[in-house]
């Protein structure tokens, strides 16, 4: 698989991954998922988390947005994603939550994506602390 359909296909899929469900076809079978709170391994795997984000997206939150910024290849056998998640609680607050990330995946020889690690720009308790403030103590205005 040539890796720039890799990156189109992600840049498809990412900005409405909380909307429906991702392109598995170009992941491994083995696939490596790793982000502050999951670590695992295994293309159901993969596909369950993404299943939770939609669930819980509509389930906790009013709105809920994966801005995606940029997906590119920075080297051969690694492409890179920069995002932001940002939403609002299901709360009578109106909480917010919003942060910054970039996801790197990591291709086999084949140009499928056999890694994939989440890096966030704050710790998940400093995450989970926006749900308890008013919205508009949030994102930068």
């Amino acid at each position: 698989m040539q890796v720039q359909q890799t990156v189109d296909i992600l840049k498809a899929d990412l900005p409405t991954l909380f909307e429906k469900d991702i392109s598995y076809h170009i992941y491994t079978k083995d696939v490596f998922f790793q982000d502050p709170v999951n670590k695992f391994k295994g293309k159901i795997n993969y596909r369950i988390i993404f299943w939770t984000l939609r669930f819980h997206g509509q389930l906790f939150f009013t709105e809920i947005y994966f801005d995606l910024h940029d997906v590119s290849q920075t080297t051969p056998d690694t492409i890179v994603a920069t995002w932001t998640v940002r939403g609002t609680l299901r709360v009578p607050w109106k909480a917010r939550i919003f942060f910054n990330g970039y996801s790197t995946y990591k291709l086999d020889p084949e140009g499928l994506i056999y890694q994939h690690i989440d890096t966030w720009d704050r710790d998940p308790g400093e995450i989970l602390q926006q749900f308890l403030g008013k919205g508009e103590d949030v994102t930068p205005g």
